[in-house]
């Protein structure tokens, strides 16, 4: 359950409380995990969040493409990398862990042209439609990119795997602006709770605050804030694809007291009913059999949500 009332959560971290609501204080399991994010995004030792310079992704050189695409396949491989609901959110309800996050967010589907509902679009910047749209569109060409090289990093014919989550016509994009505001107990709480996108690939920009951090190797890696940079997550639906040989991988968000962090996902998500998502046919052999029965996107997610469900009632 979301509300539909905006600001929250920056309610509380304005009203200049010393301590937050016991709602929002993640259990005793997880706060060992919780650190100052600022000292964490320093640390130098243990595994780094991959960087790719993805001008690479379409040189002309075969050699320096070849090197981007086995990047591209090693971090997809390595690292990984919805829903209908738009406007204004704070999560109000308990989720699954039952526990609150400490942000708010603004929810709307930006691509294709034709599918979005800009009646909800902020009016304020003046320039705030025009400016997405032209975001959405680069975006869009980028997603394309990313799939022919994640196509041929599996052997597949370079348009395989945008074709299998909907093509030009069909595949979705999905922003959901997330707002951090200051938190006076960020070892206590998180922005975002530990979860998997459902998507195809997730696009990450933000205002250059620490936050994000990624499950890898046991523990949590803490993504530097990289100037010039774009974030992607493999998510669900090329995992299920993949048979796995691309992974989902586990993120959460940190909050701190002193800055508000702000960023920008983009959730490219194949249409809801029109396509069966399964393992493709050459990821399947014998000795690797398929792992995910065939199901819709909305039956992914209602799946997913039930898990969750599942396991927070035990």
């Amino acid at each position: 359950m979301v509300s539909v009332v905006a600001g929250r959560v920056e309610s509380l971290s304005s009203s200049g409380i010393q301590s937050i609501p016991q709602e929002y204080v993640r259990p005793k399991e997880e706060l060992t995990s919780i650190g100052d994010i600022f000292e964490e995004e320093k640390k130098h030792e243990g595994p780094q969040v991959p960087t790719i310079d993805l001008e690479d992704i379409a040189s002309k050189d075969p050699v320096v493409r070849e090197r981007c695409h086995e990047e591209l396949r090693k971090a997809a491989t390595d690292w990984g990398g919805a829903g209908k609901i738009q406007g204004y959110g704070s999560k109000l309800a308990n989720n699954a862990s039952g526990q609150l996050e400490w942000e708010d967010y603004f929810f709307h589907l930006v691509y294709p042209e034709d599918k979005r509902d800009l009646s909800i679009w902020p009016k304020h910047p003046s320039d705030y439609t025009a400016a997405t749209s032209e975001y959405a569109k680069l975006l869009r060409q980028l997603a394309t990119k990313i799939l022919s090289a994640l196509s041929i990093s599996l052997g597949l014919e370079e348009g395989r795997l945008e074709k299998e989550v909907g093509g030009l016509e069909e595949m979705l994009l999905q922003m959901k602006i997330n707002y951090y505001p200051k938190c006076p107990q960020p070892e206590l709480a998180l922005g975002v709770e530990a979860h998997t996108d459902v998507s195809a690939l997730t696009f990450i920009l933000h205002n250059m605050v620490p936050g994000l951090q990624l499950f890898y190797e046991g523990k949590w890696v803490t993504a530097k804030c990289v100037p010039n940079s774009i974030i992607m997550h493999i998510g669900d639906t090329i995992e299920i694809l993949s048979n796995r040989k691309y992974k989902s991988i586990l993120h959460r968000g940190l909050v701190n007291k002193e800055k508000v962090r702000i960023s920008w996902a983009v959730f490219c998500e194949p249409p809801k009913e029109k396509i069966i998502l399964k393992p493709l046919p050459e990821m399947v052999t014998e000795a690797e059999p398929a792992l995910f029965p065939p199901r819709t996107f909305a039956q992914h997610i209602e799946h997913k949500l039930f898990r969750k469900n599942q396991a927070a009632s035990k």
